[in-house]
């Protein structure tokens, strides 16, 4: 029985013709690595893969690995099987791995988006036979407004709650959300106040892309310097001791989850935006049929629903477990309790 180019075991997804895995979850010898989010890029593995923009967010967050940077498109090659990275569009440095092996393709899409959000190399299309894909939001509710909608609508929020003389603090993942919201915001309504986690995540990605400038929260920082300015925090922050001491404040969340009205309400969060790194039920449906593939593998996500569905439509579609999280995984509490300062009275 002839072995399937990419498997699925309990260490990751495994290429056994090269010895190399995608985005292990324990630690292995050789990794290629799709992005720099955690669940995705975790340490321990002796060899490191990715494309070179993604090293000094993985580095951030992991040390000094043992890594190596390719570009958009080179191919490598590793025991007769041929790699090659090309955009996801999900955040800066996010890749899809295509694998190629005796004429036969898969595709490892890690996490992806196909809006092009001005920050992150946008997303492109890769012909193969096989296309993993994620499906975090892969149901039909799921129906995102173009960018500039949301960006305006946050930025009309700020404004009014800056005219209520009120702080604005504004929910996002300390790498690649903060950094998108970071990007649009109006700086002719106020300052811009960042957590130190995401104060921290900025900093290594502005070599890359111009950011406004920010001004890091710390023990110094008063709390009527916030009053009708934005603070940008990670999810975790929210209801901690930290937030507290910005009274009075309004919240607002910027995630894919914000669509279900209920999120807001069991999150405690003021107002929701919709904005999220990941492909909404459109987009995926589009970029499954742009591959040309006929079999789908479906991760993390809404799996059996959207393979129902694809099987519907004629496609050879399965579903496989992953230690992958979606937008789901990006909490980063750690990164809360080792970089949250106290903000003075």
């Amino acid at each position: 029985m002839k072995i399937p180019l990419l498997v699925f075991n309990d260490k990751g997804i495994y290429c056994q013709q090269a010895d190399v895995y995608l985005d292990p979850w324990k630690p292995i010898k050789n990794a290629i690595i799709t992005h720099g989010h955690s669940d995705h890029a975790r340490w321990g593995h002796q060899n490191y893969i990715t494309h070179h923009t993604n090293i000094p967010i993985i580095r951030h967050r992991l040390g000094e690995i043992n890594v190596t940077g390719k570009e958009w498109g080179e191919t490598f090659v590793i025991n007769n099987v041929k790699f090659s990275l090309h955009p996801a569009g999900h955040i800066i440095g996010s890749s899809q791995v295509r694998v190629e092996h005796k004429g036969e393709v898969w595709v490892f899409t890690g996490d992806y988006k196909t809006e092009d959000d001005g920050i992150a190399t946008p997303y492109e299309t890769v012909k193969c036979h096989t296309f993993i894909t994620e499906c975090t939001f892969g149901l039909p509710a799921f129906n995102w407004a173009p960018q500039a909608e949301v960006i305006s609508e946050i930025n009309n929020w700020w404004a009014e709650n800056k005219a209520e003389g009120r702080a604005s603090i504004l929910f996002g993942y300390s790498l690649g959300k903060a950094q998108r919201l970071l990007k649009y915001l109006d700086t002719d309504i106020g300052k811009i106040y960042t957590h130190g986690a995401i104060e921290n995540m900025t900093n290594v990605l502005r070599p890359m892309v111009y950011f406004p400038p920010t001004e890091l929260i710390t023990k110094e920082t008063k709390r009527e310097a916030l009053l009708g300015n934005i603070v940008l925090a990670p999810p975790s922050a929210h209801g901690s001791i930290w937030i507290r001491k910005m009274t009075p404040f309004v919240t607002g969340s910027a995630s894919g989850w914000m669509a279900f009205r209920g999120a807001r309400r069991r999150r405690a969060i003021d107002k929701g935006f919709v904005l999220s790194d990941h492909c909404d039920w459109h987009a995926l449906l589009e970029s499954i049929k742009a591959t040309g593939a006929e079999r789908v593998i479906c991760t993390h996500g809404y799996t059996d629903i959207f393979a129902k569905y694809l099987r519907e439509l004629g496609y050879d579609a399965r579903t496989e477990k992953t230690q992958y999280e979606g937008e789901s995984a990006e909490m980063e509490k750690a990164e809360f309790d080792q970089e949250t300062p106290i903000v003075s009275e």
